[in-house]
């Protein structure tokens, strides 16, 4: 099966002129400007340049609630989700609280396989047996309107924090902190759940500093900064866009885990992933932490991956991490055996006289698929159609379980609200974002809603939004082929969602072509018109192309720094290659 048709569009800014400084390379001047950056103020990084949490909505009532809670020694109980971003919020709301003096703080994420995500009824009956005066939800919260509600019946306060969409009620919670429900003034609506909880637990620091304390109880004043890794692991993993906010946050945290103080368990997961601490850009926490630390919530129990991030003994950090990557080594077959089944399957619209019946919202299910790798399975689909994909694992109760991942141009969760709203008998339970979102389809509907969903799609998309777009900056000068360049972007970041890395596009000799790995395609190349050769290497690539007796290639590629025996060299990696035909 071939991969989708893609175009390589190359960025352009549209200002005439700029205050970005005169002594910026221009390469990167030009990177920054087709970012949107045009001024010198947006690329400071410091901390003082953060927003402010005063502007978050019902942060001063969660502040009272905590301060309350910390000075009459409630038993306090965080209650997170099982991804990255939840573990993160978790782990960072216990450290945070038991710094500022809470003597009783407990945390509970719900068994996605057994509860499903958030505070439902059947976790709140859970938790209940721990006798909470206070349940403070992280990374999830604001679609809890029967768990919120079964917790306040039971006497337990409640205060939310998270970061997802409302829907059209809310939660009767004590206290809401979410920058994206209605009425919210605070200006990032792209924070993740653990920089709510970061702003929420910065507040009722400075209520505890206020009604002096720290001071009457000689506890330490902690510095919030301390947990900025933590909060920058979760910015990347949870893949939301790096608005100037998130990029201080994640440049912070960077900086912490490059100094060697983050938390034992961030440097020994990085220490398993074969990664030197100087070079760590954001990159490794989307690509080397975060699958590790998700891998705990999607085969087993996400406790292993939070217990992780609390340790404090660097022995135990590193125990933890082995077996997380075990973990992510098992998803990883797991994964690649259920891509192949999806890949089949795909393949038969392929074989048919129309390729076209191939639909446009993609939905698949298999009966043994495993529900805590779904999500990344719709992810790599997605990738290789370049159109929305859910894939659906069997759930008790006679339903299937989905997840989501979509393309530009097609909001997710707003798509499945129209499905709900047209077949509220089929679809009757899901959440999320404009890019992924969860579900759950009574089996028996299971092809009622795969046709409604892939009308919905071709209702708001056309053809060419189904072409994948390869962005580029434009062509590197020969000049910018040297470590220098590789490093100075690199250390020009973030880099992420919405804030790409650098990339730049030209034609290649094709000097060297083999496969690594029964799937990716190592190469050495040459810009034409040049003598100079460097390594290349293109990830997952189309093995009914690759490797090919073409000689010139179009790539679209990054600059890398490869450290291999010691050895320091540029490499190129490929993001796109397109044969060039003579």
């Amino acid at each position: 099966m071939t991969s989708q048709a893609k175009t390589i569009c190359r960025r352009q800014h549209k200002v005439s002129s700029d205050h970005l400084p005169d002594s910026l390379d221009p390469v990167l001047r030009n990177v920054f400007l087709n970012r949107g950056i045009t001024a010198e103020s947006q690329l400071v990084k410091n901390t003082g340049q953060l927003l402010s949490y005063k502007s978050l909505r019902g942060i001063d009532e969660a502040a009272d609630l905590l301060a309350t809670a910390i000075t009459e020694r409630w038993r306090i109980l965080i209650v997170g989700d099982f991804d990255a971003d939840g573990a993160t919020s978790t782990a960072l709301s216990v450290l945070s609280l038991r710094a500022m003096g809470a003597e009783q703080v407990d945390y509970l994420v719900p068994n996605r396989f057994e509860f499903g995500y958030g505070l439902s009824p059947e976790i709140v009956a859970v938790a209940a047996e721990r006798q909470p005066h206070l349940i403070m939800t992280v990374d999830n919260g604001i679609s809890s309107i029967e768990g919120v509600q079964a917790a306040r019946d039971m006497g337990i306060k409640v205060l939310v924090t998270d970061h997802h969409l409302q829907g059209e009620q809310l939660p009767t919670a004590d206290a809401i902190v979410n920058p994206n429900q209605h009425g919210c003034e605070f200006p990032s609506k792209a924070a993740c759940g653990c920089a709510v909880a970061f702003y929420v637990l910065t507040a009722l620091k400075a209520k505890l500093k206020t009604q002096q304390w720290f001071q009457t109880k000689a506890i330490p004043e902690p510095n919030m900064a301390d947990f900025l890794d933590i909060v920058a692991l979760a910015t990347v993993a949870d893949v939301v866009p790096l608005d100037h906010n998130n990029r201080i946050f994640v440049h912070q945290g960077i900086a912490r885990i490059r100094a060697g103080k983050a938390r034992p368990g961030i440097l020994a997961i990085l220490e398993i992933a074969g990664k030197k601490l100087r070079g760590v850009a954001a990159s490794d926490l989307g690509f080397a932490v975060g699958p590790r630390l998700n891998a705990a919530g999607r085969l087993d129990d996400m406790s292993m991956g939070i217990e992780c991030l609390l340790a404090d003994d660097s022995y135990q950090a590193k125990e933890l991490a082995i077996q997380l990557d075990e973990m992510n080594q098992d998803r990883k077959a797991i994964e690649s055996g259920m891509q192949e089944q999806a890949l089949e399957y795909l393949r038969q619209f392929r074989e048919v006289d129309n390729p076209e019946q191939l639909p446009w919202g993609v939905s698949l299910f298999e009966q043994d698929w495993h529900e805590g790798v779904i999500g990344i399975l719709a992810s790599r689909i997605k990738d290789r159609l370049h159109r929305p994909v859910i894939a659906f694992a069997q759930a008790e109760n006679g339903m299937v379980k989905g997840s989501a991942r979509s393309i530009p141009g097609f909001h997710i969760r707003d798509g499945l609200d129209a499905v709900a709203k047209k077949y509220p008998e089929v679809l009757s339970k899901f959440g999320g974002h404009a890019m992924a979102a969860g579900l759950s389809v009574p089996a028996e509907y299971f092809d009622t809603f795969k046709k409604a969903f892939d009308d919905e799609v071709r209702a708001q998309l056309n053809e060419q939004d189904l072409v994948a777009q390869v962005m580029s900056d434009g062509a590197l000068p020969q000049h910018g082929f040297t470590l220098e360049m590789a490093t100075l972007l690199r250390d020009s970041g973030p880099w992420g969602q919405a804030y790409p890395e650098p990339t730049f596009d030209g034609e290649f000799k094709l000097i060297q072509q083999k496969i690594l790995g029964h799937k990716h395609l190592k190469l050495v190349v040459s810009p034409v018109n040049s003598d100079l050769l460097f390594d290349a290497i293109a990830f997952n690539v189309d093995l009914d192309i690759w490797p090919s007796e073409i000689d010139h290639a179009i790539i679209v590629f990054k600059l890398d720094i490869n450290e291999f025996r010691g050895n320091i060299s540029l490499q190129l990696m490929v993001e796109y290659i397109e044969p060039k035909l003579n």
